[in-house]
């Protein structure tokens, strides 16, 4: 056990570096330069050499790249994040605040995700031959193909524009106003988490429809078991260990990609932070919100692995074997 978190870890730490260096050079190779945008006089973006050149020394945008590269690490080791090359704020405050609402996102999407996918993959198992579940089914497998920015400004058109129920963008702390928080949070919440609910239902339908053909399952069908009797003890507890960890390492993926659903809904998240950051060329900000979504998935991925060799027996006996 030890020695697979010792190997675990070490590969976390080789993939946010990894995922450092290509944050770092991306962003580089990207048109545009952030001491031209800064320097420029006017809209016509005539700029002054002299600031230019002052600008480009200040930040140190004039050094090699791997001189830039090294002296960025090694600030990030010692808790210095840098300051926005646009807003003049530190990029730790920034990315700490915005990192909050995003988790709030993510973990409500997650959670609806969970609390709609299983119990419909389950339903649609269990009447997989009635009209019900196969229309279910149907759609299922088409909105799988809807991307989120489609979802999003749908639900815009339908439940803020045309039935005005709800907002379209924008946000209210929860302290402040908890109704009004949640009438904002609802709209972004479904859009993120569709993709999800759609996921995880048809590993659910999988599974229990694998393990339903199990002999111990039409064994305890024979003994004259049915219904939740079966279902709960013998089927679920089975077919969900797989559905469940996996479903867990989405919660990573769902930090990293509430990008276009904050961009749509106008929302003050890391994604949005970080898709303003590529805009307007700030170096510091991107790197560390993209340093920052990356660690979120690894360490999400890593615990699920964790929780999966800690929970499920057949590892265990697999790694005796070897």
């Amino acid at each position: 056990m030890k020695l697979y978190l010792v190997r675990r870890g070490m590969s976390l730490l080789m993939t946010l570096f990894a995922i450092s260096i290509v944050a770092f050079v991306i962003i580089r190779m990207l048109p545009g330069d952030p001491a031209y945008l800064l320097s420029a006089v006017d809209e016509g973006s005539h700029i002054d050499p002299d600031v230019y050149k002052a600008i480009t020394s200040k930040f140190a945008l004039d050094r090699p790249i791997i001189t830039q590269y090294v002296s960025w690490l090694i600030a990030v080791f010692r808790g210095d994040w840098g300051i926005s090359y646009f807003s003049r704020q530190e990029v730790l405050p920034q990315v700490i605040q915005r990192l909050g609402f995003t988790c709030q996102l993510a973990l409500l999407s997650w959670a609806l995700s969970i609390g709609l996918g299983i119990p419909l993959g389950v339903w649609v198992a269990l009447r997989r031959s009635s009209i019900p579940g196969v229309f279910l089914t149907v759609s299922v497998v088409f909105l799988s193909a809807l991307p989120n920015f489609w979802l999003g400004i749908l639900f815009i058109t339908i439940f803020s524009v045309g039935l005005g129920w709800l907002p379209a963008g924008g946000h209210q702390s929860f302290f402040t106003n908890p109704i009004g928080w949640a009438q904002y949070m609802i709209l972004p919440v479904f859009t993120l988490s569709l993709g999800l609910v759609v996921m995880i239902m048809r590993q659910t339908r999988s599974a229990v429809l694998e393990v339903s053909r199990e002999d111990y399952i039409i064994t305890a069908k024979a003994k004259g078991l049915g219904g939740f009797g079966v279902v709960w003890p013998h089927l679920l507890k089975n077919a969900l260990l797989p559905v469940v960890t996996n479903s867990g390492s989405q919660l990573g993926m769902l930090l990293g990609g509430a990008v276009v659903t904050e961009t749509i809904f106008t929302l003050p998240g890391l994604g949005r932070f970080v898709l303003d950051a590529v805009i307007q060329r700030d170096y510091l900000v991107f790197q560390m919100g993209i340093l920052t979504m990356a660690s979120g998935i690894v360490i999400a991925n890593y615990l699920v692995d964790l929780g999966y060799k800690m929970i499920d027996p057949r590892i265990k006996q697999g790694e005796q074997c070897d």
